[in-house]
């Protein structure tokens, strides 16, 4: 038996060590890794605490992280609990094999400590790689901070693990502003957090000889179609299951997480719509912005994948300007955050339609500082007020040199 390891009431965690104590307690059975900045304590601590007796599992180092994914699907598909951690390039090099998980309906967690990608290099945190592979099949659970990345990580076995939904789920953080930056963080119990997630339960395992199974047959034009279609299906009913898991945590803890936050939004006639870490310095700005007089709000969400078209569209429809926050670079488009939440705006009936402008920023972890974000809450009510962009559609924020806007 594993050893149970004693935790205070409130600990002092980075987003990395919340994330792997919430791997810890799920008692995985493989863990398949090959470490990358910024994830790599997350592997690195897990391989201690399985050292150390507090796990009673495998814990696999392998050649590259195409291999690691590679490892994952087959101890899934064998019938057990897995996890592994990435970023950037690793998560690049991985993405071949997250369709095969997604595919197979393989239950596997993965926490992604997004990354820029290169080129040039960076190690910095930016929302390129989770974007990447926003269209894998993976349900998307997204930390504002290090209680949020322990806190998902639990819940993410649970729902991975729901037999109506059997989808692997990604953990987002952002790259050190969330995982290596330290701060308190309520955790449960061992006991605790292993009787929420559940033991694991088994669906179609290969090494059950008695019911033989297979795994990555082909198909071709006669059921690829209905196979991706059924992943998509099941994809788009996890929020229900989501849904009710983010009540059973709250239940148990105390803590409220929702698929769609909001800040202030009760009367806002403008608001700032972003994800990870920017979420907490909007809602500063927010404040802010309405000690002068602005009608600031904040939306957000916890869940990018399946994303919350009907929750977004009503939690923004009465507002009259929205900014939304891309953290990537859209090579040639517009943010894909825009694009969703825009397409979300479309299909509500009654919405105001409001304004909508596009801001990419913060790439390679260039800051995005209270100034900046008072800045935005200025032009969204200049856009409210005349009913129409004041400035173009899309702007880079914090961009030396000539600034860029398009639209």
């Amino acid at each position: 038996m594993p050893k149970i390891m004693e935790l205070e009431k409130i600990v002092v965690w980075d987003g990395n060590m919340a994330a792997c104590q919430a791997m810890r307690q799920a008692q995985i059975d493989v863990v398949a890794a090959y470490p990358i900045t910024p994830s790599t304590p997350i592997v690195q601590n897990y391989g201690t605490f399985v050292s150390d007796g507090y796990i009673d599992g495998e814990f696999l180092l392998v050649e590259s992280e195409h291999a690691a994914m590679s490892a994952c699907v087959g101890a899934a598909a064998a019938g057990g609990r897995v996890a592994t951690a990435t970023s950037s390039q690793g998560f690049a090099l991985m993405v071949e094999v997250l369709y095969q998980a997604s595919g197979m309906r393989l239950p596997i967690v993965l926490n992604l400590v997004n990354r820029a990608l290169a080129s040039p290099l960076n190690i910095h945190g930016d929302h390129s790689d989770m974007y990447l592979g926003r269209d894998a099949g993976w349900i998307n659970l997204c930390a504002y901070n290090p209680q949020d990345a322990y806190d998902l990580n639990l819940m993410a076995f649970k729902i991975a693990e729901d037999m109506q939904v059997r989808i692997p789920v990604i953990v987002n953080q952002d790259g050190f502003l969330c995982s290596h930056t330290a701060q308190n963080v309520h955790p449960l119990s061992d006991t605790e957090a292993y009787q929420f997630i559940g033991e694991y339960k088994n669906k179609n395992p290969l090494l059950d000889f008695e019911h033989p199974v297979t795994y990555g047959a082909q198909a071709e034009e006669e059921w690829h179609y209905e196979h991706k279609a059924q992943l998509h299906n099941a994809l788009m009913q996890s929020q229900e299951i989501i849904a009710r898991t983010f009540k059973e945590f709250q239940s148990l803890t105390g803590r409220e997480h929702k698929i769609v936050e909001t800040y202030d939004m009760e009367d806002a006639e403008v608001a700032i719509f972003a994800l990870g870490t920017t979420v907490e310095s909007a809602r500063v700005a927010a404040s802010t912005a309405r000690k002068n007089g602005i009608k600031a709000g904040v939306v957000s969400i916890k869940v990018f994948r399946p994303f919350p078209y009907q929750e977004v569209g009503e939690a923004l429809k009465h507002t009259k300007a929205v900014a939304i926050m891309d953290k990537s670079l859209p090579a040639g488009a517009m943010g894909a955050l825009f694009n969703e939440v825009a397409a979300a705006l479309y299909q509500v009936p009654n919405s105001s339609r409001p304004v909508l402008s596009n801001y990419i920023y913060g790439l390679g972890e260039r800051d995005m500082t209270q100034k900046d974000l008072g800045h935005i809450y200025k032009e969204l009510d200049a856009n409210a007020k005349a009913g129409k962009l004041t400035t173009a559609t899309q702007q880079f924020i914090g961009l030396r040199g000539p600034k860029l806007s398009f639209c």
